[in-house]
């Protein structure tokens, strides 16, 4: 039996960060009906690279029931209030206050579905100067700063995926899984609000501190801000190697085994993370000229030796054909689809994953 099996679960829901949040949940056995206007899910159309349809939409409403409403009808109206009496959950990514004025506010849902959770995913929440502004992704990313510490010294630049919607959809499923745990307790619902700004802050809290604290994080591209080494290194053969240096200890076996100069780890210029940062162009150049002398294979196996982490500096061509690269595939309108596996990993139970649904496939009548 999967852990949510029988709960119910209306998404009224567009886009990216709250249908991340959904589709853990029917991961996790949810029933997920999921709410469209009449011409659908504007994500349907994002692009066309999986058997032809967008790879968001196959991607976040794997196991979904789909029925369009015109909720600014009042048939549309009637249809979700019918919904409602049996569901336990509802997510929506409305406009702040578009849920009330199709006639179910917040007051509303709490007075007549006593035991509904509701999560209510925004730009900027439900109130606050800027809560009435639209926000996407890429908008949040430079409005909380994340792009001031993304990309190279030269520019900002945004992260290569929709970071802001994913983390607002993986914390809209713990909240709604920590409102069903104290349900079970009280018999209580929840009215639970969450904002894409705010999660963006939440997880900037350690670039933010550093600049409370005078050193504001600089730029520099794919390296640590605040460790060194922990960059790329070129290899004698053109091999790009990310290597990660954790502890002092780490930085010992790297001198003895990969420099082949344990003498190095005592120089004052070295001897610690804090020096050795302020030493950076010296530090590197040391690393440098090592990885200089030796193919890629090689460095990776003297890296490996000392105990030292290290990754190659891989493309989507690099992730699609990796040993560790775990699939699922998943039935679409279209055809099956491969993408890569959620990450939980159940040994005593594992997962199925349900279709993507084609466009209004449910029979409310037969809810």
């Amino acid at each position: 039996m999967l852990p949510l099996e029988g709960i119910r679960v209306i998404a009224i829901e567009q886009a990216v960060a709250a249908p991340f949040c959904t589709s853990r949940l029917a991961d996790a056995g949810a029933e997920v009906i999921k709410i469209e206007r009449p011409e659908g899910d504007f994500a349907r159309g994002y692009d066309d690279v999986a058997n032809g349809q967008s790879s968001y939409f196959v991607w976040l409403n794997r196991g979904k029931t789909s029925q369009t409403l015109d909720l600014a009808d009042p048939a549309g109206q009637a249809t979700l209030a019918k919904l409602l009496e049996t569901a336990d959950v509802l997510v929506q990514n409305l406009k702040r206050g578009a849920l009330s004025r199709l006639g179910f506010s917040f007051e509303r849902l709490s007075r007549d579905f006593p035991k509904l959770i509701t999560c209510s995913i925004s730009g900027y929440g439900e109130d606050g100067p800027m809560a009435d502004r639209k926000a996407y992704d890429l908008l949040v990313q430079a409005e909380s700063g994340l792009c001031s510490i993304t990309g190279g010294p030269s520019e900002p630049a945004r992260v290569g995926i929709s970071l802001v919607d994913i983390a607002t959809g993986a914390t809209a499923q713990s909240a709604i899984l920590e409102a069903l745990i104290r349900r079970g307790k009280t018999g209580q619902g929840a009215n639970i609000s969450i904002s894409m700004f705010d999660v963006m802050a939440d997880w900037l809290t350690v670039p933010l501190l550093s600049h409370e604290a005078g050193k504001s994080p600089q730029r520099v591209g794919l390296a640590h801000p605040s460790i060194a080494p922990y960059g790329v290194f070129v290899a004698g053969d053109g091999t790009q190697i990310l290597l990660s240096i954790q502890s002092e200890r780490e930085w010992q076996k790297l001198c003895a085994v990969f420099l082949g100069n344990a003498e190095i780890a005592r120089d004052p210029r070295f001897s610690s993370n804090l020096v050795r940062v302020a030493n950076r162009p010296e530090t590197d150049a040391l690393v440098a000229e090592a990885f200089s002398r030796m193919t890629g294979a090689e460095a990776i196996d003297r890296l490996i030796a000392a105990d030292v982490a290290l990754a190659a500096v891989n493309d989507m061509a690099g992730l699609s054909a990796h040993p560790h690269l775990r699939r699922i595939t998943v039935e679409t309108p279209r055809g099956a689809v491969s993408y890569p596996a959620p990450a939980p990993v159940w040994d005593d139970a594992p997962r199925s994953y349900g279709a993507v649904p084609a466009l209004n496939a449910l029979e409310v009548d037969n809810v």
